[in-house]
């Protein structure tokens, strides 16, 4: 994941002074080293790095915080603040015309995921209630246009095309057409990449900007290029004049330091963040909360917002019904619940997002378990779904059958979920509160119940 070793080091360094009561110049030059080391383990540009080093000392010499009565605390407060002000201070969004289509032109090089992305950012916008209309705008590699149709296919998007023109301005203007025709109030031009910087890539690119003047201009960015990615950055906004990044592979084997040089280089925010394959899976760059997440103080914002995203009104109300009523969930509402969370992402992100969780050092779940877990669901009847007391012997290899299962995992996932069952059942009939619940539980309970 994006940040992983910036992250775990960081994370180290700051619980080892937030609770200190009292410290020392020497206390905080030892801190900032292993900070500064972080930070360039990360691949984060030197000359940023030593600036932020700079900064957060000056600040935390401050009289008012050696004298606090939690200097440790206050100290983590300042590296919080400079890196949120690192990563752009503050959320940046599109900026939307009055007089619709507002156009987004993508660029980059090729293979940082402009086509991928343009589809995600259409998906993400239309979500917001807008009407987007994707423009394949690279005629040069094989199967662009293709894929892009593809891409907009699964998310029922329209894709403007012409095939048999090569002058990128004409298709441009003739989607612009097509877009005020059929109301579209956003148009995004997926445009050409090269494998690197030259000058024909850069003069068709002006070509575009001249003629169609986008609103906005975002580039495209693979994060796990590293400091490539800043140069690349820095290239495109000299030439074109950029109006912010769009971060790519945030989920892969990343060290962060593209997302903390690129907008102190440019001076142009990051303000989108693909964050997986999926193309539900971006996300608007928040700076404070991605700060948050590798400082391991979660982003409960994100979670309530995937949350709201994914889960069904319907089912949520028939979910409340059911417990006011004291009514037994059975395994139907179980599996609508897990199809739900897994909605959200990986439950190894959703962990991590969780204030405190980093206390526990890295939980790793394995979602095929969840796979594991429908098939078995799935390969009940549906009284065995409603009575788990009918799950014999035979019933249970018949079920590992079906499922590609073991007995044993059958067996292991109806324990955890016999003793969920009894802690619901204690929780409704306990009302008071969840210390009295505790306190009357057996430990016995406990014993089976696992993430």
């Amino acid at each position: 994941m994006a940040f992983e070793g910036l992250s775990s080091r960081l994370q180290s360094i700051t619980r080892k002074i937030r609770g200190k009561a009292r410290i020392t110049e020497s206390d905080l030059k030892e801190m900032l080293r292993e900070v500064k080391l972080a930070l360039l383990e990360a691949d984060v540009n030197y000359k940023i790095v030593k600036e932020f080093i700079a900064n957060v000392q000056e600040k935390a010499l401050g009289e008012e915080v050696l004298k606090s009565l939690t200097p440790g605390q206050q100290v983590v407060k300042i590296v919080k603040d400079e890196m949120t002000e690192l990563l752009g201070g503050q959320t940046s969004g599109i900026n939307f015309t009055p007089n619709p289509p507002t156009v987004i032109m993508l660029v980059g090089l090729q293979g940082s995921g402009k086509t991928t992305t343009a589809g995600k950012l259409a998906n993400l916008l239309r979500k917001q209630g807008k009407k987007p209309l994707l423009v394949a705008c690279d005629i040069y590699r094989p199967a662009a246009i293709k894929q892009l149709q593809v891409v907009g296919a699964q998310l029922n998007i329209p894709v403007f095309s012409n095939e048999t023109s090569k002058d990128v301005v004409h298709i441009a203007r003739q989607a612009m057409s097509v877009a005020m025709s059929k109301l579209n109030d956003v148009v995004i031009l997926d445009t050409a990449g090269r494998l690197h910087i030259d000058e024909e890539l850069m003069n068709e690119l002006k070509n575009v900007k001249k003629n169609i003047k986008p609103h906005e201009i975002l580039l495209v960015v693979d994060s796990m290029t590293g400091q490539d990615a800043v140069n690349v950055a820095e290239k495109f906004n000299e030439a074109l004049g950029i109006d912010g990044v769009v971060l790519t592979k945030l989920d892969g084997d990343t060290r962060g330091g593209a997302a903390l040089s690129v907008k102190k280089v440019t001076g142009k925010p990051i303000k989108f963040a693909a964050t997986g394959e999926k193309l539900s899976d971006i996300e608007v760059f928040h700076p404070d909360r991605m700060t948050s997440r590798i400082l391991g103080m979660g982003d409960m914002l994100a979670i309530i917002e995937k949350a709201e995203e994914a889960f069904d009104q319907e089912e949520a109300e028939k979910l409340e019904k059911q417990l006011k009523k004291n009514k037994e969930l059975d395994l139907d509402d179980y599996l609508t619940q897990i199809r739900q969370v897994r909605k959200m992402g990986s439950l190894s992100s959703l962990i991590k997002m969780i204030p405190g969780m980093n206390k526990f050092g890295d939980i790793d779940v394995d979602d095929k378990e969840l796979d594991k877990i429908e098939a078995m669901i799935c390969s009940m009847t549906q009284e065995e779904k409603r009575n788990t007391r009918l799950l014999n012997a035979s019933r249970r290899q018949r079920i590992a059958k079906g499922s590609g299962t073991k007995v044993q995992d059958i067996n292991k996932f109806i324990n955890s979920y016999e003793a969920t069952q009894k802690m619901m059942k204690k929780m409704q009939s306990n009302k008071g509160g969840m210390r009295k619940m505790l306190k009357g539980m057996d430990m016995s309970d406990l014993k089976n119940l696992k993430i």
